[in-house]
């Protein structure tokens, strides 16, 4: 990774196309930049000098150029990549280009974006943008951005690739007293791109949060091993905008057609420890609360209130959490019991009543901080005449410092509550008007401690046959096909999953000696590359007779050739009859995706899995805990598990099986979508029963 300390703590800054013609971007880079503690030095050939400083007429021009720390660019498009040239030339290492008119313009843009990606690797160039805001370190006095405000000094470092978002956060964050560290506009992330800023934020000891806006991402590998390690100790909180657009139209697969782009990222983000907010106001609400505050030691939630009404309001929300209502126990309720006069309920939510002076809410929040039931608190507080909002802000941040427990607050009230909230501030505690606001913070802590507490382990390797895989593959590209079915079940055996005994026959004598050897009722499924979903168009018979199966082989060849004449027929596979007594059906499946690379689903197979699209995501490859996971993450986990006196599925067996698929996967990178469904999940271990599958014969090839 780069060493961006010259982009975020430069002594020399150069502005390219300085100007101070009104409503420039020049002019208005020179006038956030009045403000940095270091030399700006304006370089433009029209002029002598800008704003009352000396102006250059080029970069190669200011004295001493090799110790300018930071070039920043703002000339027409046309000339930006000559000036990156220039600036290489004169060995400054670290430039920002705000200049539009690059990829995001068309066909020249993009060539000229080519050009300027040349320049940065040719010069060894840390390059921002092109088509950004710029940059913000508040430490060093730097706003090398066009954008309006600079935010008050805080360790909040937010990332983004929307130049707008940044627009509008510096101007709320000024208007909030929401204070950042740095702020990067990434723009067309040309070189540098929201993981160098991760890695370098998490090597920080001053960057408390990372907050991103992400509207995609390039290197989804890079991004998830990255942000694992960051997320370690730092929390890392990103909104993610276009989570509702297909991802996947065209899939073959029923992984394929679930797997849409959003959930390639949910999945990624869970991997990373990454924290997802789902709208704006989140994305503050969750940073704040991290920000140097304590996490929650367990998920038990107390809610303390003047108002019966908002009180219930909270709780229900914790309700709707993943948190719970913490329950008081004998000793502190006695305590309560004391300090509240006799019509209080002393159960949680805690009403303190309405006539409550701050010395009452305040010793009775502290009785409820320190019960050994209780992770952290919601203070609610609506303004009455015996009540003083900031002497109260003042109780409750001290409680939080001695006790060591989060609380968040919601001071219901005009003016007074805003002047509350700002000396809430000063012990890292957010205010909040919605209860819900509040509880969804403490969630996000709860969230956070979880990613921390995580130990991650590097995927199984087993002992597989990969030459056997990689000749059943070969088979495609020598048919010139790209779909597979259950005549590459040889694919899953040379993995070690097991499938039934059976085979392919292309005659319906062929058919009976493999029924013979089978022995009892068989199962029996056209094989053809052009008919995917073979149970629609009568392409399976369950339970065949070994004396049924000649005439059954002829029926399901008719049953094809009338569906489509033009189909590939390659015959039947017969296999024996997996007896689905308490068994699962479930469903073991894999697509690619463009970003992250092999997205694994597991979940409740069959017929019904896009009914009830009852599914798990990871992205590959997964350990044998990451694959667990997936198994308990399902509706249908106490199926598996023996509800209701079920006997229990081999968890063990479903678990290995999710590991090989990813090992299989990971090994032939070829494989674009794969389906095992069913995979049935019996007490005595599983059966892949039906398989289908989609490959890159150009990458197959290619890999050969």
């Amino acid at each position: 990774m780069s060493d961006l300390s010259a982009l975020f703590d430069p002594d020399r800054v150069a502005v390219v196309g300085a100007t101070d013609r009104e409503g420039s971007v020049g002019r208005a880079l020179l006038e956030n930049l009045a403000s940095f503690d270091g030399e700006v030095i304006p370089v433009n050939p029209n002029r002598e000098t800008v704003l009352g400083a000396e102006c250059y007429p080029e970069i190669g021009a200011v004295p001493d150029v090799a110790s300018v720390d930071l070039a920043v660019v703002a000339v027409p498009a046309a000339a930006a990549v000559d000036v990156v040239r220039e600036v290489g030339t004169a060995g400054i290492g670290t430039v920002v280009v705000v200049t539009a008119g690059f990829s995001e313009a068309g066909e020249r843009g993009e060539r000229r974006e080519r050009e300027l990606i040349e320049v940065a690797e040719e010069y060894d160039l840390d390059l921002l943008g092109p088509n950004c805001v710029g940059v913000i370190s508040t430490p060093a006095g730097l706003n090398a951005t066009f954008a309006r405000g600079t935010p008050p000094e805080g360790s909040i470092s937010l990332v983004s690739q929307s130049g707008a978002f940044i627009a509008a956060v510096l101007g709320w964050a000024a208007q909030h007293g929401v204070g950042f560290r740095h702020v990067v506009s990434l723009g067309n992330e040309a070189v540098l791109d929201e993981v160098d800023f991760l890695a370098e934020w998490g090597a920080d000891p001053e960057t408390d949060v990372v907050l991103a806006y992400l509207e995609d991402i390039d290197e989804g590998r890079a991004f998830i091993e990255t942000a694992r390690e960051v997320t370690s100790h730092t929390p890392v909180v990103v909104i993610k905008s276009g989570r509702t657009a297909a991802g996947a139209e065209a899939a073959a697969s029923h992984t394929g057609s679930m797997a849409g782009a959003d959930q390639a990222y949910r999945a990624g983000f869970h991997e990373a420890g990454v924290l997802r907010a789902m709208d704006v106001e989140e994305v503050f609400d969750f940073g704040q609360v991290l920000e140097g505050g304590p996490l929650l030691d367990r998920d038990d939630i107390a809610v303390v209130t003047n108002g019966g009404g908002p009180g219930v309001l909270a709780a229900d929300s914790v309700g709707d959490s993943g948190l719970r209502m913490a329950e008081f126990d004998e000793e502190v309720r006695a305590t309560l019991a004391d300090l509240l006069p006799d019509e209080a309920d002393v159960r949680n939510p805690l009403d303190v009543i309405g006539d409550a002076d701050v010395d009452r809410f305040g010793r009775a929040l502290d009785a409820v901080l320190g019960a050994g039931t209780v992770g952290g608190a919601v203070v609610i507080c609506v303004p009455t005449a015996v009540f003083e909002f900031e002497a109260l802000a003042d109780v409750v941040g001290e409680l939080q410092e001695r006790h060591g427990k989060p609380v968040v607050t919601c001071l219901m009230g005009g003016a007074e509550a805003d002047r509350a909230a700002e000396r809430l501030e000063s012990y890292g505690i957010p205010n909040y008007f919605d209860p819900a606001r509040a509880v969804t913070s403490l969630e996000a802590l709860a969230d956070y401690r979880e990613v921390t507490e995580r130990s991650y382990e590097p995927p199984a390797a087993f002992d597989v046959d990969r030459e056997r895989a990689r000749e059943v593959l070969a088979g495609a590209v020598e048919r010139g096909v790209d779909r597979l079915g259950v005549e590459a079940m040889d694919l899953l055996d040379a993995y070690g999953i097991p499938t039934p005994a059976g085979g392919l026959a292309e005659s319906g004598s062929a058919a009976r000696e493999l029924a013979e050897g089978i022995g009892g009722p068989v199962v029996m499924k056209l094989v053809s590359p052009d008919i995917v979903h073979k149970s629609d168009v009568g392409g399976v018979e369950v339970g065949v007779p070994v004396e049924e199966v000649p005439d059954t082989y002829r029926r399901i060849r008719e049953r094809a050739t009338e569906h489509d004449p033009d189909a590939t027929l390659l015959g039947v596979r017969v296999e024996a009859l997996v007896d689905p007594e308490e068994s699962t059906e479930t469903i073991v499946g894999v697509n690619r995706d463009e970003q992250f690379g092999h997205l694994l689903m597991f979940g409740l197979g069959g017929i019904f899995v896009q009914v009830f699209e009852d599914t798990s995501f990871r992205v590959a490859p997964v350990s044998e805990h990451e694959a667990r996971e997936m198994t308990d993450e399902i509706k249908a986990a106490p199926m598996l598990r023996g509800a209701r006196g079920r006997t229990p599925a081999d968890l063990d067996a479903v678990v290995e099986t999710i590991q090989r698929v990813s090992q299989l996967v990971t090994d032939f990178p070829s494989i674009t979508e794969l389906d095992i469904n069913p995979l049935v999940a019996a007490p005595d271990g599983v059966y892949a029963v039906d398989l289908r599958l989609t490959v890159d014969r150009e990458a197959l090839a290619a890999a050969e």
